[in-house]
């Protein structure tokens, strides 16, 4: 017998979120993303002590000095050991949002957290620096898992109407994990030499704050129903996040959904690969990943003694102009969750893009001008901030929106392990490609950037549509007509070729 609608007549979905739902954002972010933002810089600080740990830890084993390559090999890989560690991560998390449910697998990581934190706190007191790689490839694993589980629940328990802005809670977490580890790091608090064993312990934090608080809210009312079919657990769940009024359209989108798919079963990654009907999806959030990467706004907060020293700032202003650039950004993407469900996602990543190729000229210009003039260095710097700007404003924090959407529930959590994983190969990709790229090409280094991401503005507004305020159902079918723009026929159409032109 099919469950009574949750009220008797429908109302106009709020636009303000409850506070249930902020609540959960925050419960969730804070050892989520937080954790993938907060361990890609807090690293960065106590590089040359950690560094001066590993040859005295070295030389009082064999009795001599590391010679300066190795010495950068084994702090290379304590560095990047991280990112081998989200891809890991990244490839279980789907695994784990379906067995264990969102909220159960986010509830499991913070135990790896704490337990990559209990060898990062060891390897001081022991003298193993080999703790430090543990620790890091651990944490790694749980901001992988983290970065895919999170935007499931966030995606699955916000309405429509505010799934954009709600989904930007990934960004938004993880852009306040990056500046948050760059102010920490700072000299004046943890970034001191005999601080340096406190902070790389700090990541426990976070998860023992999710673990005191994500416990107080229900599973994504999707997976409920959708996954285990407890339609009472959904209305609960449902009128938990968004309260007695906003329910029924809720309901009424997954129940939509729910028989839409007929008792479709999760799919696999290579499932997914051997779909037609989602192969555009599929292609965008190829392309949506590596281009949030490969425009190089990321890696800035890597290599910023590379990139603000090239732009002529004193080596003493480096830290705090870092500080700036993750404020900067933090403060857009909180701009970007305001406007997202006004504007809609086409016309903030599109602009995003497009402002970002245009703030490359202009650094490419002031670099290559830079001794004309004193001022002229901090006009590239302004350039690079305003860079920065626009990647929050765009692509920062609209992909992991799309993400979210893209996507119908049995085919959702492959594609964020697959958009997870192309995103931390090409993170990888240009991590290690980003000094050459910066020494090799000096004051042209910016043009590289200016084509990706004039590339990547051609293809979104070519290819993906608008999907504010659309069910999941409805941006399915966008892509079902894009499809037969690229001339698959629909054989419910009688052999016609159906154009879409409302993207």
């Amino acid at each position: 017998m099919e469950k009574q609608p949750l009220m008797t007549a429908p109302e106009k979905p709020s636009r303000v979120p409850t506070r249930n739902l902020l609540l959960a954002v925050f419960a969730v972010g804070i050892g989520g993303t937080f954790q993938y933002g907060y361990n890609s810089s807090v690293i960065n600080a106590p590089t040359v002590y950690i560094q001066k740990f590993i040859n005295e830890t070295f030389a009082d084993r064999y009795q001599k000095d590391l010679d300066e390559n190795t010495l950068t090999l084994i702090w290379s890989v304590i560095v990047s050991i991280f990112t081998l560690g989200v891809l890991v991560g990244a490839n279980v998390g789907g695994a784990l949002a379906v067995k264990l449910g969102r909220k159960g697998a986010l509830l499991m990581n913070n135990s790896i957290a704490l337990l990559a934190t209990g060898f990062m706190g060891i390897a001081y007191p022991s003298g193993m620096f080999e703790f430090l790689i543990i620790g890091r490839f651990l944490l790694g694993i749980n901001a992988g898992i983290g970065l895919v589980v999170q935007t499931l629940y966030l995606g699955e328990i916000a309405p429509k109407n505010l799934r954009g802005s709600m989904v930007l809670g990934c960004s938004i977490f993880a852009t306040l994990g990056i500046i948050t580890g760059q102010i920490i790091g700072l000299r004046e608090l943890l970034g001191g030499e005999e601080y340096w064993p406190i902070l790389v312990c700090t990541s426990g934090v976070p998860a023992i704050i999710q673990l005191l608080v994500l416990p107080w809210f229900p599973e994504s009312p999707r997976y409920l129903l959708i996954n285990r079919n407890e339609e009472t657990k959904c209305i609960k769940a449902l009128k938990t996040f968004h309260g007695s009024v906003n329910d029924q359209p809720e309901w009424d989108d997954i129940k939509k959904e729910m028989n839409a798919l007929n008792g479709e079963k999760t799919k696999t990654i290579w499932e997914m690969f051997t779909d037609p009907s989602i192969k555009w999806q599929l292609i965008a959030a190829f392309v949506l990943n590596a281009a949030c990467q490969l425009s190089g706004a990321n890696a800035i907060y890597y290599y910023a003694t590379y990139i603000f020293s090239n732009a002529g700032l004193p080596e003493q202003n480096i830290p705090y102009a870092a500080v700036g650039a993750g404020a900067s950004e933090f403060i857009a993407v909180i701009t970007c969750s305001i406007l997202i469900e006004y504007t809609g996602r086409r016309i903030l990543i599109i602009g995003g893009y497009t402002l970002m190729a245009f703030w490359c000229l202009v650094a490419t210009v002031t670099l290559i001008f830079q001794d004309v003039s004193s001022w002229i260095p901090y006009l590239s710097m302004t350039a690079i901030f305003a860079y920065i700007v626009s990647f929050g404003l765009g692509p920062g924090g609209v992909t992991a929106t799309l993400m979210a959407e893209l996507f119908t529930q049995p085919s959702r959590p492959a594609a964020l392990v697959i958009g997870a994983s192309v995103s931390g190969i090409s993170s990888f990709i240009i991590g290690m490609l980003m000094p050459f790229i910066v020494n090799g090409l000096t004051h042209y280094c910016f043009l590289v950037f200016f084509v990706e991401c004039s590339l990547a503005a051609t293809f979104i507004f070519f290819i993906i549509p608008e999907t504010k305020n659309k069910s999941f159902l409805e941006i399915k079918d966008k892509f079902q007509h894009l499809n037969r723009i690229k001339g698959n026929l629909n054989p419910e159409q009688n052999g016609e070729i159906v154009v879409d032109t409302d993207l």
